[in-house]
């Protein structure tokens, strides 16, 4: 199935393109169509298959470019908060949105001045979120559509106590879309007191590995540990690192 065929605009489909992508994985299939519509989500998938694309896309087609922060991503940690952020950026490119990060462990007053200047999207890691929010830099009162990615880690890593006080900053009313690698108990409890009728996608069973991930063991002392891991990457390369979506010619991207 065609990205142009999951109802995305042409600016949306030249963007996909543009990005040297026609096909798109499960977990960007179902789920796209259904956010269009407006409903909340809950995508069940292994972490790797690249789902940014399944909330950027038609979070980009329903909220305008405007310079008002409408979509909010929260995520737990810097590296798939700044994934998001690639990604989002590249497709802003052919929309004219604009979008930033808001990420711990750099400093605060770039991203300050960022959504100063205005923001249509925003990716953000709980704790520099809410330090934004207490400095008055991020008014979330007119968010749109709210994505909270990775939730199971977000519950095992201690900042759901965050994301509740960011929740508490939110419009009441809103579409929520919430990604996880497992739905476990505390995932299910989050999904029942967060999503409204949310409708679940299922991509494969909780905890499978994703087939594009070849797994290998290897026994080693603790002193060969480092150069046992940098062999295989140097004899791979390092492969594509464009997220989001499954090739032409059946590989799929970082």
């Amino acid at each position: 199935m065609p990205f142009d065929s999951l109802g995305l605009s042409p600016e949306l489909t030249n963007a996909v393109s543009a990005l040297g992508y026609t096909e798109p994985t499960p977990i960007q299939t179902e789920p796209i169509p259904l956010v269009l519509e407006g409903r909340d989500v809950v995508g069940c998938a292994q972490t790797g298959t690249v789902k940014t694309a399944a909330f950027v896309l038609p979070a980009f087609q329903r909220v305008p470019a405007e310079g008002v922060l409408r979509i909010l991503v929260v995520s737990p940690t810097r590296e798939p908060a700044q994934q998001i952020e690639a990604f989002a950026a590249a497709v802003s490119s052919h929309t004219g949105h604009a979008v930033t990060s808001a990420l711990g462990g750099v400093p605060i007053e770039p991203q300050v001045k960022a959504l100063n200047r205005g923001v249509d999207l925003l990716v953000a890691t709980p704790g520099r979120l809410l330090d934004l929010v207490n400095r008055k830099a991020a008014d979330l009162s007119k968010v749109e559509i709210l994505v909270l990615d990775e939730a199971d880690r977000m519950l095992d890593m201690g900042f759901w106590p965050d994301v509740r006080r960011i929740l508490a900053q939110l419009p009441a009313k809103r579409q929520t879309l919430l990604f996880s690698a497992t739905m476990a108990p505390d995932v299910l409890r989050v999904v029942h007191k967060t999503l409204n009728d949310p409708v679940r996608v299922d991509v494969a069973p909780s905890g499978t590995p994703i087939e594009a991930i070849e797994q290998a063991l290897y026994p080693v002392d603790e002193s060969q540990k480092a150069g046992r891991m940098v062999a295989p990457m140097q004899a791979h390369g390092d492969g594509e690192r464009r997220p989001g979506f499954r090739r032409t010619d059946g590989k799929r991207g970082a």
